[in-house]
């Protein structure tokens, strides 16, 4: 049987907290910030967490049953 490769994709995009949990980060914080106020732009510096709806779709792109 083959082995099952990480998604690269997901590999370059999130990361596991020490309890397991899955971080991720902010889109909209790339380019044009010159219209986008420092407030939001602030509030865009932090990573989040991947939604509860998404974390098993997530895991299985990372290989992490």
């Amino acid at each position: 049987m083959p082995k099952v490769k990480t998604n690269s994709g997901a590999k370059k995009r999130f990361r596991l907290t020490g309890t397991g949990k899955i971080k991720r980060h902010h889109a909209y914080h790339r380019h044009i910030l010159t219209k986008k106020t420092t407030k939001q732009k602030r509030n865009l510096q932090h990573d989040g967490l991947v939604d509860a709806s998404n974390v098993h779709q997530v895991r299985e792109l990372l290989c992490l049953r």
